[in-house]
């Protein structure tokens, strides 16, 4: 099979095409620069999950006058004022009502409590366990007992609440190489930490978590956390 890379690559590119969608895509850009400085946000982590829906929807409408001759750019503008206002009614209600803000903007999920696991929160929210155990890493934190609160916030950002050094107590790990270790046998008798919970036993053989069931555990530590 032959290819024409000629008309992959270029088909009918002109140099006043070109330059036409540099100036369009220039202008669309400024754009969506402008939305962003209207809305007061310094940057992607203090985005709530509306505001993304709200920066993909301005990206769908940005997206095809860059390209096409066949978007004119008048309209465009029209679909971003109508999202300007959209945006200025939604959040000056959600300042005003907090119920309304809930709604639209979500409301922060425990995470952590106690330093373990919240149980209602994670069977009413899914979260990603690798990325969460990440943030935790990022933040110096080597096992769960090291961790009183931790709440995702509607932006996404982690808030982490820590025990003082002298409350610290044995833990699930965070990190890689221990938390791994995870296994359903027991074979000595030690404190052992739930992985899907984070409850801490002391345990000379097999069994269930009596938290919330489950029969995988790995050493608990209680080190300090090193700031």
């Amino acid at each position: 099979m032959k290819f024409d890379w000629e008309d992959i690559f270029l088909k009918d590119l002109s140099w006043e095409l070109s330059l036409e969608i540099a100036l369009r895509t220039l202008i669309m850009f400024l754009l969506v620069l402008t939305f962003l400085r209207l809305s007061g946000k310094k940057g992607v982590r203090q985005l709530s999950i509306f505001e993304v829906a709200i920066i993909i929807a301005l990206g769908s409408a940005a997206g095809d006058p860059m390209l096409s001759r066949d978007y004119p750019i008048i309209p465009s503008l029209l679909v971003f004022a109508v999202i300007i206002v959209v945006y200025r009614i939604i959040t000056f209600y959600a300042a005003k009502n907090e119920n309304f803000e809930s709604l639209v903007e979500g409301e922060p999920i425990y995470i952590i409590e106690d330093g373990q696991f919240a149980m209602v929160n994670r069977t009413a929210h899914n979260f990603a366990k690798d990325e969460f155990l990440a943030e935790l890493r990022n933040e110096g934190v080597s096992h769960l007992g090291q961790v009183e609160t931790a709440i995702l916030e509607t932006n996404g950002k982690l808030s982490i609440f820590f025990y003082p050094d002298t409350s610290v107590k044995p833990g699930l790990p965070v990190l890689p190489k221990p938390y791994n270790k995870k296994s359903e046998r027991i074979t000595l008798q030690a404190r052992y930490a739930c992985t899907n919970c984070g409850n801490c036993e002391e345990l000379t053989q097999n069994s269930a978590c009596s938290r919330c069931g489950k029969k995988e555990w790995v050493m608990a530590i209680d080190k300090l956390r090193i700031t």
